[in-house]
């Protein structure tokens, strides 16, 4: 009997890869497998107590048994993520959630940082070509652009990697899984709530090179443009990913000196693509003697620690905590197990502080 049940549990290790391979993520019931194997119950019971120490398999009470999505060779066992940064603000700990999560579902984990460089972007892929890791997790790189690298994300998932696209997405890999922020509809959000706070003439600086930058870009105008208000592209500012690592890495500020001189001109409001711009942007105007909120009001984007670290406290769009790993890892693993499933856009929650006043009617 012993040989038995593992010649059975050998067998099924096979047939979950060719089951994960058509979307069937339901192990056959206890009764269909003693039929199939021409054995007793507790030997079948004895394969799949197996297969779940081995945790290829979750088993639930009286609703069956479940492929996991990990295949019986631990070493193919294996995720990268790729991501644009390694610095403070919310990478440390959205990489903390992933490879938390991953490790949990039995996934060891690979990180690569980009700088949000395509050089960078390529190098890494071509580092995972000749071992394709079962997933793979990537932030693009300068996103608002199409990807010379999509030769290599083509490669990499002809060879059987599951890749899920994370902030941002490639025009010309249309049909790839994205878990991204509803950037449009959240550039709306703060353009509709400083309307209501009756400002009439609102600035923005958004990130050039990502997709991030231009949906919040265009969320914001949208909510101008259906409220009736007038547009002036001379109140935007953009930054580029040069731009924002000198900002990281040497306190270079010349980008936000330069907005404040030649776009803020008699706006009473800001829009700032994250809060790390509007954190050193209120800095910036702090010593040129402009207050916030009195001068000028500003929200942003993202809802980290710099809004309380800010003076004033910032008003800042959120996700629930956790939201963005959790709906990432979740997807993988479906995609993983052979389940279809969809790109999704996570939604935003205005968190009121101080960094607002309403202006008079």
């Amino acid at each position: 009997m012993s040989i038995k049940y593992k010649a059975i549990a050998e067998q099924l290790k096979k047939d979950l890869i060719t089951n994960m391979e058509h979307g069937i993520t339901r192990l056959p019931t206890e009764k269909d497998l003693c039929e199939q194997f021409q054995v007793s119950r507790q030997t079948v019971r004895q394969s799949l107590t197996l297969l779940e120490q081995e945790g290829l398999i979750s088993r639930k009470q009286g609703s069956g048994s479940y492929i996991t999505g990990l295949l019986p060779e631990n070493f193919r066992n294996q995720v990268a993520i790729l991501l644009s940064s390694d610095t403070e603000y919310l990478y440390p700990s959205l990489l903390n959630d992933l490879e938390t999560m991953l490790a949990k579902e039995g996934y060891s984990v690979s990180v690569f940082i980009s700088h949000n460089r395509i050089d960078y972007e390529r190098t890494v892929l071509q580092s995972l070509i000749d071992t394709p890791p079962r997933g793979f997790i990537a932030e693009p790189s300068r996103s608002a652009l199409p990807t010379p690298n999509f030769d290599l994300y083509e490669e990499l998932s002809a060879k059987g990697t599951h890749i899920i696209f994370l902030h941002g997405y490639y025009s010309n890999l249309p049909s790839s899984l994205c878990i991204k922020d509803d950037n449009y509809n959240g550039g709306f959000l703060l353009g509709q709530y400083l309307l209501e706070h009756h400002h009439k003439k609102i600035a923005g600086i958004f990130q050039l090179d990502t997709i991030q930058g231009q949906e919040r870009h265009l969320g914001f105008v949208r909510s101008m443009m259906e409220a009736g208000r007038y547009i002036n592209d001379d109140s935007i500012g953009w930054f580029t990913t040069r731009e924002l690592s000198l900002l990281e890495k040497k306190q270079d500020t010349r980008f936000l000196v330069d907005f404040i001189h030649q776009k803020l001109d008699s706006c009473s409001a800001v829009i700032c693509h994250n809060d790390e711009i509007a954190y050193w942007l209120i800095k910036e105007l702090s010593y040129m003697n402009i207050h916030v909120p009195e001068d000028i009001s500003v929200v942003s984007f993202d809802n980290s620690y710099l809004c309380e670290l800010s003076s004033p406290r910032l008003t800042s769009l959120a996700h629930e905590p956790h939201e963005m790993a959790t709906v990432t890892v979740s997807l993988l693993l479906k995609r993983m197990q052979g389940q279809n499933v969809s790109s999704m856009q996570l939604p935003w929650k205005l968190i009121t502080r101080n960094s607002v006043v309403r202006e008079p009617e």
